[in-house]
């Protein structure tokens, strides 16, 4: 998800750069650091849900083993 953000933000300041548009690179600047966000939070997501599952199978191993 973030990294199409981190694309656009990065094509924003190379646009920049070569029209010296501050305000373009500022813009482009922010838009990668927001989809920098997004992509670590998305990863932080998936790695939890995978902890989550594993927690979970080993829950299901424990009361199969008491029953």
């Amino acid at each position: 998800m973030g990294v199409m953000e981190e694309l656009k933000g990065k094509g924003k300041q190379v646009i920049a750069d070569v029209t010296d548009n501050e305000a373009l690179k500022t813009e482009g600047e922010a838009q990668r650091d927001k989809g920098a966000e997004q992509r670590q939070e998305t990863e932080a997501r998936a790695k939890a849900q995978a902890h989550e599952k594993k927690a979970e199978m080993h829950e299901r191993t424990q009361e199969a083993a008491q029953s």
